[in-house]
């Protein structure tokens, strides 16, 4: 059930996506006067179609893409009969070259202004709740292995990011920071200061031993939020609300402290001693041989929330899509560099269909939507044929130079750039299993 809800998502949010994108092209198309042939979600073969006026609508069974087939244009259906014949006013290519770039930057367009306004919409409705570096700071962090390989210690509080002071202790995690060159942490520890220091592979690293990008978390004081049937809590007389602050006298103040306690103690029975109302209370407990104690936690964190009006859910929607470029722009860079494995970094529709993940909420689909129409926006700008940007770049030469680029360049163009994007598709999905599977 997990994994056909993730499908859905996909398949949906992928939908939605490449129908906003093919939107652009033909609506462009059409305001410019072009005749548009077919508008087509999905690849083929079609399941559902239908004409309406001169342009047919359909969806393909194959939810990975979609395209717009314009009259006189050379696109990635290699479709050459028109140049034999002569161009016609309502074509593509008798069109002026301005003309033909807006239709070519439509769907990058739509998709941009399409995310800007998830994201604003998103800010808007539901503003900002994190956790403030002040708070985290009053108990410090607690690494996992990773982190601890990085060389943080259960504790440590962050004083800044490469100098800086922060805010939100998500910035800590960003892909912005693990990202940044040559970047660093700098960490109060024992009453000193350590910069500790972030590879510049670190996302491969952890995309590499499949270890979460929280490789720190805040160190939580806690308190009982449920209590299991029939477990050691309920026998022990424990209630939601009670903060259980020592196992056997040794003191438990953090969540991770307790479960290290009770692994230890696995299938005796301890001595529990825990806060009621603001009066300590002891009490006796079995645990369990898998070191469980039978009740759900709730960490004692206090998270800052914050509202915006349009004015600022604007400027801070806009700033969060236009960081999504700026984290990519860099990530590419670092693949082109070689500073970053692309083998380890590049994803394919399975990596993208885990980012929807196995349980289903409006918010995080509608960010996930968002986040990825800025991002097919940001891939369709790249100056590769077939790709948007790749049109576009052939486009511009003609508006400089007043001089077009004969049709048979750019049907050889095109076929080599398709045969580039099959590559570059199919060396996405060979990352996704090889993930999966080595």
């Amino acid at each position: 059930m997990q994994i056909l809800i993730m499908i859905i998502q996909f398949v949906l949010g992928l939908s939605i996506i490449v129908g906003i994108h093919e939107l652009g092209h033909m609506l462009f198309a059409k305001l410019f006067g072009m005749r548009v042939e077919s508008y087509t979600i999905g690849f083929p073969p079609k399941i559902f179609r239908f004409k309406w006026g001169e342009t047919e609508y359909g969806i393909g069974a194959l939810p990975l893409g979609g395209s717009v087939k314009i009259a006189g244009m050379i696109d990635e259906s290699l479709d050459t009969n028109h140049l034999s014949q002569a161009p016609q006013p309502w074509e593509f290519r008798s069109k002026p070259a301005w003309q033909r770039l807006l239709v070519m930057l439509g769907g990058i367009i739509f998709n941009t202004v399409s995310g800007l306004l998830i994201y604003i919409c998103i800010t808007l409705a539901l503003g900002d709740t994190y956790l403030s570096k002040e708070e985290v700071n009053k108990h410090g962090i607690l690494p996992n292995s990773t982190g601890m390989m990085l060389g943080f210690q259960e504790g440590d509080k962050i004083v800044n990011i490469n100098g800086k002071d922060f805010t939100n202790f998500a910035e800590v995690i960003s892909p912005r920071t693990l990202l940044k060159t040559n970047g660093y942490y700098t960490v109060e520890r024992n009453g000193q200061e350590v910069r500790i220091n972030i590879p510049s592979n670190l996302l491969e690293k952890l995309s590499e031993e499949k270890a979460s990008v929280e490789f720190i978390v805040p160190r939580a004081p806690f308190e009982v939020k449920g209590i299991q049937p029939h477990g050691g809590a309920q026998k022990a007389g424990l209630r939601p609300g009670d903060q259980i602050v020592a196992i056997n006298g040794q003191p438990t103040p953090y969540f991770n402290q307790l479960q290290a306690a009770l692994l230890a103690n696995a299938g005796h029975q301890v001595d529990i001693t825990y806060l009621r109302d603001g009066k300590l209370q002891k009490t006796v407990a079995p645990i369990n041989a898998a070191g469980k104690l039978g009740f759900c936690s709730r960490p004692l964190l206090r998270y800052e929330k914050r509202k915006y009006n349009l004015g600022q859910a604007i400027v801070i929607g806009s700033t969060r899509a236009i960081e999504v470029v700026r984290t990519n722009i860099i990530a590419l860079g670092k693949i082109i560099t070689g500073k970053v494995s692309a083998s380890k970094s590049l994803s394919g529709p399975i990596g993208i269909a885990q980012i929807f993940g196995t349980h289903f909420d409006w918010v995080h689909f509608w960010s996930i939507v968002g986040f990825l129409s800025i991002i097919l926006a940001f891939t369709n700008l790249l100056p590769i044929p077939a790709l948007d940007g790749g049109h576009a770049i052939f486009l511009s030469y003609e508006l400089i130079t007043g001089r077009k680029v004969p049709d048979k360049v750019l049907e050889n163009v095109q076929k080599v750039g398709l045969v580039i994007l099959l590559l570059l598709i199919g060396y996405g999905f060979f990352n996704d299993l090889r993930k999966l599977f080595w």
